[in-house]
């Protein structure tokens, strides 16, 4: 049986991999390892292998994680990456470096509200519902998307980063063509807002596909900790 650190240098490899088949700088790609459902101690072994940004789903489990992992582990890059809803998203505002999921300007604002002056201000990303199932969060159109950028820009404890989106599970054309629509949205976005650097799609079965398509950090959960067990889901 594979270890984490095993699994951990073989999604390196895919990505070094993918980066090298479109002329890319696996540099320039950011391997964010998906801990939800997981305890910290598979986040210690993937923090001894070298890995040191997390994504988390759920407020209250990755808030103990953070409180219980932070004092011994003060370098550790938390990425919110579940659906937040507004009663939930003072932790998130204090705890977390990123948040990746931001579809209305609600959320937004009570962030920005929320986000002590002390520390930097939270580096956020638009969630774009690039396949249109209704069952996933996410904005829908470009002119959204510019509108709540355009928001997000105004709030001072906010740094608007990129995209994120959760594409369709199926692989083949409809994928694809998810991908080069998200590219497309990412390359707008950064006409309008030149700073922008972050396009974070893709998981542990699509990563080639998504670093193809220019994503620039990739969400790999089960390929590093093994498959999840949500018979407990955390809140």
């Amino acid at each position: 049986m594979t270890t984490i650190a095993e699994r951990l240098a073989l999604a390196q490899h895919r990505i070094a991999q993918a980066a090298g088949k479109c002329s890319r700088q696996a540099a320039d790609i950011t391997l964010l390892a998906v801990s939800k459902t997981k305890p910290a101690t598979d986040i210690e072994a993937a923090y001894a292998a070298g890995q040191r940004c997390f994504g988390e789903n759920y407020v209250q489990e990755g808030q103990q994680k953070i409180l219980d992992l932070a004092p011994r582990y003060p370098d550790i890059e938390w990425h919110f990456i579940g659906p937040l809803q507004s009663n939930k998203s003072r932790p998130v505002a204090e705890l977390f470096q990123w948040m990746h999921t931001i579809d209305r300007s609600k959320i937004a604002q009570r962030l920005n509200e929320q986000r002590p002056a002390a520390i930097p201000p939270l580096n956020v990303c638009i969630q774009i519902n690039v396949s249109g199932e209704t069952s996933k969060s996410g904005i829908t159109s470009e002119a959204e998307m510019l509108s709540l950028a355009h928001e997000i820009s105004q709030l001072p404890r906010l740094t608007l980063r990129g995209l994120m989106t959760i594409p369709s599970a199926e692989e083949g054309e409809k994928l694809i063509a998810e991908f080069q629509q998200m590219q497309q949205l990412y390359a707008r976005l950064q006409q309008e807002f030149p700073p922008i650097d972050t396009l974070s799609m893709g998981m542990s079965h699509d990563l080639e596909l998504a670093v193809e398509h220019g994503a620039t950090m990739v969400r790999i959960g089960s390929a590093i900790f093994g498959a999840r067990d949500y018979s407990q889901k955390p809140a």
